[in-house]
């Protein structure tokens, strides 16, 4: 049966879990954090006075100040991301998808980090798999992928695609 696609959806990415991992236990989760993003998140906040090496206790008063300055909608809005969304033929996860496994049987583990076959071995279901997290040089269409992802934080090429049932078309924004 076919999914009605929704105008809009944000899905989980490998960020969103180490954001919110950080939000739950910053001493335990706040250094990973801080080297993949953090520190460009904290200071798109106005936290000030975080850097690279912080003590158990400089990580709890960011997360704090960073809690309070995303504040309890914001946080559970992003909590309450999925990890992949399903139509027809088509599979969107930040990650992509083990080729080896049946889409309905993916681990979380696997869409928002990504998984060693991904890049080397082709679908073979007939089912498209939309993804970013491994930046390409251009978006591309390939072996059961459909790669999106152009790295537009150094890049300034921010990329999609357009699925209507007939060949993808590629959308790009330059910054």
């Amino acid at each position: 049966m076919m999914q009605a696609c929704p105008e809009f959806m944000c899905l989980m990415g490998n960020h969103e879990q180490m954001l919110l991992r950080f939000l739950a236990d910053p001493k335990k989760h706040g250094r990973q954090w801080l080297r993949n993003g953090g520190l460009q998140t904290l200071a798109s906040f106005r936290i000030p006075a975080a850097r690279p090496e912080m003590t158990s206790e400089e990580l709890t008063k960011c997360r704090d100040s960073l809690r309070r300055a995303m504040g309890d909608e914001l946080v559970g809005w992003i909590a309450d991301f999925k990890t992949s969304f399903h139509s027809g033929n088509i599979f969107v996860s930040h990650a992509g998808a083990d080729p080896t496994c049946r889409l309905d049987q993916q681990s979380e583990h696997d869409l928002l980090w990504g998984n060693k076959h991904f890049q080397t071995k082709d679908r073979k279901d007939g089912q498209w798999v939309v993804h970013g997290h491994t930046i390409v040089s251009r978006a591309a269409v390939r072996g059961g992928r459909i790669a999106v992802d152009t790295g537009a934080f150094a890049t300034g090429v921010l990329s999609a695609v357009y699925l209507d049932g007939s060949e993808p078309e590629f959308l790009t924004a330059l910054g």
